[in-house]
């Protein structure tokens, strides 16, 4: 993406040519002295430079990044179309007992060990049983879904993670995180999602900076003959409706991150905001905590629990008279740990609470509150979620999708504004000296610390004044021979 206007008289950008290109830029009396005005005059060129190259190199992953998402935010319509047989049922005249359902999954699969049951949460919708199966893939529950009115076994699906992605959502999701490709894979999002905030809010600065006659043309594109101005109306304006929404993307898709995501959770943990768990470690047992799987989630761990059991039926019974109810999922228990029921109800208002309780006689050992959670956390759920499209249903994966859509948009743009600009000259090298040392030296230090804590945005950026010094020290060794010729 690129918001830049060559044809303004009075911008850095408009007396670049490629003969003085290299020629080094005169520092602006006024710039440090003229207020914002002046402020802005001296941080435009290097600011219209950085969005340049970004927009140029780092577009290309944004724009699988955009279009990975916006199939994501579609999938989870397309989920309950594909997977309609597993997931709907005809409502009957009564549900019957979750531990006969449990016994009608393990029957059709006895080499699975339950991990986990979903319970039916609203009507026609059927109850899905998670088991640990050795023919699914690492990471991943195999899910029986089940008729809660007859018992009936629908059919048996991949499941993945906290969220319950199936096979179509799953594909989709890790085209979207690392395109099937692992660990090498996440750096193509962690270098999308670290550069996108940056491009976004210079796009912001230079689009609100630019002058124009009327204010109407800040929020509306212009109307007229298809130009290179008229491109530029539609980018800012898009980019403008859209930079909040980019912004809070780029956010939390940094916190699934490999690199910078250790660094978010450090800080986080540090300030307090870890994400608490309910305490299931049964009286007698060697400590150890549960683990609440943020984002895309992690499969289950097969239970190996022994010794009495009072049964699922009346552990439910137990947990609801604690206030669980709505949306759940009853977590078995494994070797000295009783079972935990949470609530998993993630739209807004959000209910996940949860209860640890004891399989020996049915009493609740631990309660945990949402409302109890640092705010820190809850902050991090709701922005978690949010990213996931599951906060406000089908109106968050509406906006996501409109969003990924403006993002496509404004890349298209930005490359066809280049192409019709073609060269396609960045601002002067040596804009920075125009920049006074009271603000340059703070600048410099803030670009190192955030460099440092999102290690993909510092090293490209280092890697793009490499490029640049590079590109300089071509343009003037040929400048001097072609000189020395003349002479």
């Amino acid at each position: 993406m690129t918001i830049d206007d060559p044809a303004r008289p009075d911008t850095a950008e408009a007396a670049v040519t490629p003969d003085t290109a290299e020629a080094p830029v005169t520092p602006d009396p006024a710039a440090g002295s003229g207020g914002s005005q002046g402020t802005w005059s001296a941080l435009r060129p290097l600011v219209l430079r950085l969005h340049f190259y970004a927009g140029v190199l780092i577009a290309p992953f944004l724009l699988i990044a955009a279009a990975s998402g916006l199939l994501y935010a579609l999938s989870f319509q397309a989920e309950k179309i594909v997977y309609a047989h597993e997931l709907e049922v005809p409502v009957g005249d009564g549900v019957l007992p979750l531990s006969q359902q449990v016994h009608a999954a393990t029957k059709v699969n006895p080499n699975g060990t339950v991990t986990a049951v979903w319970p039916s949460a609203e009507d026609g919708a059927t109850t899905r049983v998670l088991m640990a199966d050795p023919d699914v893939e690492e990471g991943t529950s195999l899910a029986v879904f089940v008729d809660p009115y007859t018992a009936e076994v629908r059919g048996q699906l991949p499941s993945y993670g906290s969220s319950g992605a199936l096979p179509l959502r799953t594909w989709i999701d890790g085209l979207h995180r690392d395109l099937h490709l692992g660990d090498l894979g996440r750096n193509y999002s962690e270098l999308a999602a670290s550069w996108l905030w940056v491009i976004a809010l210079g796009g912001l600065l230079l689009w609100i900076g630019r002058r124009r006659k009327n204010r109407r043309s800040l929020f509306v594109p212009e109307r007229g003959p298809k130009s290179r101005r008229r491109t530029l109306s539609w980018h800012g304006t898009v980019g403008l409706w859209a930079v909040a929404g980019l912004v809070a993307l780029s956010a939390t898709g940094l916190t699934w991150s490999r690199y910078a995501g250790e660094n978010i959770g450090a800080v986080q943990d540090q300030l307090g905001g870890a994400t608490p768990a309910v305490s299931a470690t049964l009286e007698g047992a060697a400590a150890g905590g549960s683990s609440e799987h943020a984002g895309h989630g992690t499969g289950h761990e097969a239970p190996t629990a022994k010794g009495p059991d009072v049964g699922i039926d009346a552990v439910v019974e137990a947990a609801r008279a604690k206030g669980i109810e709505g949306r759940m999922s009853v977590v078995l228990p494994a070797e000295g740990r009783g079972y935990v029921v949470k609530e998993t109800d993630t739209q807004f208002p959000v209910h996940l609470d949860s209860v640890a309780v004891n399989p020996a006689d049915g009493t609740v050992m631990d309660e945990l509150r949402f409302a109890d959670y640092p705010v820190l956390a809850q902050l991090t759920r709701f922005g978690i979620d949010m990213h996931m499209g599951v906060t406000f249903g089908l109106v968050n994966q509406l906006a996501l999708a409109a969003l990924a859509l403006a993002l496509i948009l404004l890349i298209v743009w930005g490359y066809r504004m280049w192409w019709l600009r073609r060269p396609g000259r960045p601002v002067a090298r040596g804009a920075w000296r125009k920049i006074p040392p009271t603000m340059l030296l703070p600048l410099l230090a803030a670009t190192a610390l955030v460099g440092w804590f999102v290690p993909m945005l510092g090293l490209s950026l280092v890697a793009f004044l490499l490029v640049d010094l590079a590109l300089s020290l071509v343009t003037r060794v040929r400048a001097r021979s072609e000189g020395s010729r003349t002479a």
